[in-house]
């Protein structure tokens, strides 16, 4: 049985992670971890340093805040706990720093989309990057999102930039005219990426290629939370094999 710490979950990402690892044969909800408490049947602790020190547990997976995450790392893997994160806003620097405080074998997994769909519409790109001179990717996600732009958006970026061995032609932050800067959107890896934030959005987004007399584009949907749990399930269930820093789910997808 794998014993599970959540940090935010009182949060809707965190209820929804409570809800899939309850209901999981192998798997239970060890304790909880979320400053603004929980009325919940598993004990709650303000932070992870108090989840250590007062319940065992195997693995930490994190959905709280940008702001947070690092912190809650800080205590995890030195204490030998294996990580499942889904937070967004960490640099590759930071994993990496993060990855090396761990204890033993302690494996620090971060995936920017737990979702299988989001995961092949990257190995698409991937795919397609190297035969089409322009990308773009275009995200749109719901107004409270702290980010932007989004983790997936940020991976998908440096993925076709990593496959396609070229710099694209397409004009740039050079033909924005003044007052309109920005409309070519941010530059990562080469690519233009794009953030819509609006309600009516859980998560999507178009990954645009084109090339002389045609254009393919990729597109994933996500309208619900569930839609990651599988994921997240995958990666628990997964972590524990591992050391180190994994970045992905395509790395536990067979």
């Amino acid at each position: 049985m794998i014993r599970v710490a959540i940090a935010g979950c009182a949060g809707r990402m965190g209820k929804t992670v409570v809800e899939a690892v309850g209901a999981a044969d192998d798997m239970e909800v060890a304790c909880g971890i979320d400053p603004h408490g929980s009325d919940a049947a598993f004990p709650v602790y303000p932070d992870v340093e108090a989840a250590v020190g007062g319940t065992e547990f195997d693995v930490l997976v994190d959905f709280t805040q940008p702001d947070v995450v690092a912190g809650n790392l800080a205590v995890a893997l030195p204490a030998g706990i294996d990580c499942v994160v889904g937070t967004t806003g960490l640099s590759n620097e930071t994993l990496e720093r993060l990855a090396q405080t761990a204890a033993g074998k302690a494996c620090l997994f971060y995936a920017p989309n737990f979702t299988t769909g989001a995961v092949l519409m990257m190995q698409f790109a991937k795919a397609a990057a190297p035969y089409f001179p322009e990308a773009e990717v275009i995200e749109f996600h719901h107004a409270n999102k702290k980010d932007a732009p989004s983790g997936t958006a940020v991976r998908t970026a440096q993925i076709i930039g990593e496959s396609r061995g070229f710099e694209s032609s397409a004009p740039g932050s050079e033909t924005e005219i003044a007052g309109c800067e920005g409309a070519r959107g941010a530059l990562v890896d080469g690519v233009p990426v794009h953030s819509v934030r609006s309600m009516g959005y859980v998560a999507s987004q178009e990954v645009v290629f084109g090339s002389m007399g045609q254009s393919l584009t990729i597109r994933h949907d996500s309208w619900d939370r569930t839609s990651y749990m599988p994921g997240v399930l995958l990666g628990i269930r997964s972590v524990g094999e591992q050391e180190g820093l994994i970045v992905g789910l395509e790395n536990f997808m067979a």
